[in-house]
């Protein structure tokens, strides 16, 4: 297919979408990593660029091994937590909080863990895998700010509990741990409620998250994907368009905002 097809089909992909998004009564945002790569935070899938490539999850990056060996967690998420220190907010980011400040997006449901959405403007974030803002003891369960907990990793100490000198864990979903239970059964309420669901930059392969758009769908719902490679739930969507989310995200807001310029109020 030649380029200049290619771009036709994607802007006609665009104006659609837009007009499905103004279309919404309950419209709602679903993100993955895909949408923070921009960004400088890498995946984890991506051959060659993503965090498994060469270790596995369950060695790093589950609570056995937490509890285990922590160490090794650390010396695996300090590089992360730099590129995420680094990160700012990109026009994907951007595009969907503008999206929701106009009343457009009622949630957005993200699996990431790196409150870029809301350093974008977006007020109403679900995060299902948690994110590092606080720490929590193993022990006790006593809850702090990672303020301090982040500079100890640095100099490569572990986290203790100042109450009881338990291990302290960051809040975010490890393997063999299951969901915030508030946060996923708001994102569920949401994706049963919503007559739309834009599904940005997951590739859908981590459950439960992955079977939100289908909560949607079995409720009567619409689908929009846009992501770079396929997603699990392409056959199910009404619009589907592949490409740079930081690219395609400003082009499908600035669409909607002529619409809603056109008919305001509507």
């Amino acid at each position: 297919m030649n380029i200049l097809k290619r771009k036709g089909q994607q802007e006609a992909a665009i104006q659609k979408a837009a007009d499905l998004l103004v279309q919404a009564q309950h419209a709602v945002a679903l993100t993955g990593a895909g949408i923070s790569t921009p960004s400088g935070i890498p995946d984890f899938r991506t051959p060659g660029k993503g965090m498994w490539e060469f270790v596995d999850p369950v060695e790093v990056a589950s609570i056995w091994s937490y509890r285990e060996q922590p160490e090794r967690f650390y010396r695996w998420i300090r590089p992360l937590l730099e590129k995420m220190e680094q990160a700012r907010p990109n026009p994907a980011h951007h595009a969907l909080a503008d999206m929701e400040r106009w009343g457009v997006l009622r949630w957005i449901i993200t699996q990431n863990i790196d409150s870029l959405h809301q350093a974008a403007g977006s007020r109403n974030v679900l995060e299902v895998h948690g994110h590092t803002r606080t720490a929590t003891c193993l022990s006790c369960g006593y809850q702090t700010a990672t303020d301090t907990f982040w500079e100890q990793v640095k100099r490569g100490e572990i986290p203790r509990c100042p109450q009881c000198g338990g291990l302290m864990k960051p809040d975010v979903v490890l393997f063999g741990e299951l969901l915030p239970p508030e946060a996923l059964i708001r994102a569920q309420e949401a994706a049963l409620r919503a007559d739309l669901m834009l599904i940005v930059g997951s590739s859908l392969e981590v459950m439960p998250a992955a079977d939100l758009p289908r909560l949607t769908k079995r409720s009567g719902g619409k689908l929009i994907v846009v992501n770079l490679g396929p997603t699990s739930v392409d056959h199910l969507a009404e619009v589907r368009i592949r490409g740079d989310v930081a690219e395609i995200l400003p082009k499908l807001a600035q669409a909607v905002r002529e619409r809603l310029d056109e008919h305001p109020g509507a």
